[in-house]
């Protein structure tokens, strides 16, 4: 089935709750997990499933992202009809950028029309987690399915950021809620309720269908979870993929995380340190690729103060050095150096961030390039960090790319 499959990725959001991350960069280009970008995780899948022509749908301040996947996906063959190709709003249908999921797809219709395949698989850019879509996409071809939807279930309380469902005996939709303020349950357990990952399977000549119906109404929003699924549920087979139920080749680890604010960003890292990582990175052959800057081992060198450099529980990237401080927790990306006497904990330091002698980080994420000065305090006084910098609802202190102290 994966030869028969155009991949088209949605990645042109603004990621306006994960501002300041996104003030230079679009979501799906913000670093991640010490070596990686958030898109990583999705391309990553579609390489490991057999995926090999793919439409990454690029808007919002796009050159970080465009760049990375040229310097870090140009991995496929052209020669042989493989491609990862970035699409930037080209105004074939008006002159208007992309506004929905839907009209994103609609406004590129005719890369569909002149793929050759016969079914589309939609996914989303900002999203961590491993997924075999071979396996959704068998699953779609067995149940005869015209649509099939991605879910997981979570409690009911946190569906209210997500599409919900509502399935029958065997797992066909019967019903697509977008974002409700009282999620129903499922049935069996009151607690939980049944969501959509934003990973849809759609015949192509349906959604094609589909997205020409809901360009011409003037009461939609032009979004697959608001009005495209909705529609079709009463006269097509619009089934459920139940997320970690048939894992295919990749371990059942069955994380999946939204990192679309700061907090969740900051805790879907923070997940990566623990003693048994609920995201299993270490599967030889389901590697997550990414661009990697050409560095010198990371090292631990004592300080001028005769202190040694320390680093407990920590992700820490390649050329990084540890002068004589001490970095606990945290995530440090490429080229991080880290002066003599500065404690570091519980935090993330993007790549070339500079913190100087003596200084203290708690709970963090300073963003590229930044030079803390010697004896700066960032985590410890709120209320003065809200006077300089963006403070999550957790505390979580975002020092934004390039900031001068």
């Amino acid at each position: 089935m994966v030869n028969k499959t155009l991949t088209v990725v949605l990645a042109g959001g603004t990621g306006t709750r994960l501002h300041p991350l996104t003030e230079h960069r679009a979501k799906p280009a913000v670093p991640f997990g010490g070596k990686y970008r958030i898109i990583d995780f999705c391309l990553a899948n579609c390489l490991h499933s057999g995926l090999r022509q793919v439409l990454v749908l690029t808007q919002y301040k796009s050159h970080s992202l465009q760049k990375h996947l040229r310097d870090g996906w140009s991995i496929f063959n052209p020669e042989i009809g493989e491609y990862i190709t970035p699409v930037p709003p080209q105004m074939r249908s008006g002159e208007r950028w992309y506004e929905g999921t839907a009209d994103a797809i609609h406004q590129n219709r005719y890369l569909l029309e002149r793929s050759g395949k016969s079914q589309v698989l939609v996914l989303s850019a900002d999203h961590i987690y491993r997924m075999d879509y071979a396996a959704l996409l068998a699953a779609h071809q067995a149940r005869g399915a015209a649509v099939t939807v991605a879910c997981m279930t979570v409690p009911r309380m946190e569906a209210t950021a997500f599409g919900v469902l509502a399935v029958d005996h065997e797992e066909r939709i019967v019903s697509f809620i977008e974002k409700p303020a009282d999620p129903p349950a499922t049935p069996g357990d009151p607690e939980a309720a049944l969501v959509s990952m934003g990973i849809y399977v759609f015949d192509l000549e349906l959604l094609l269908s589909a997205l020409e119906q809901d360009a011409g109404r003037n009461d939609s929003h032009h979004d697959f979870g608001k009005d495209i699924l909705p529609r079709l549920l009463t006269s097509q087979r619009v089934m459920a993929y139940r997320f970690g139920g048939d894992t295919g080749r990749v371990t059942p680890d069955r994380y999946w995380r939204d990192v679309g604010t700061i907090d969740a960003y900051y805790e879907a890292n923070m997940d990566l340190l623990k003693p048994v990582p609920p995201l299993d990175l270490y599967q030889v052959d389901w590697p997550i690729r990414s661009y990697q800057v050409q560095t010198p081992p990371a090292r631990t060198v004592p300080g001028r103060s005769g202190s040694e450099g320390i680093c407990i529980n920590a992700s820490v990237a390649g050329g990084v050095v540890i002068a004589g401080g001490s970095v606990q927790h945290s995530i440090l990306f490429p080229q991080v150096h880290v002066g003599d006497e500065t404690f570091i904990e519980e935090s993330i330091l993007f790549q070339g961030v500079r913190v100087g002698d003596g200084a203290r980080l708690r709970r963090c994420i300073i963003d590229k390039d930044v030079v803390v000065p010697s004896g700066e305090q960032i985590g410890y006084d709120l209320e003065r960090d809200r006077s300089r910098f963006t403070v999550s609802e957790r505390g979580v202190v975002v020092v934004p790319k390039g900031y001068q102290f």
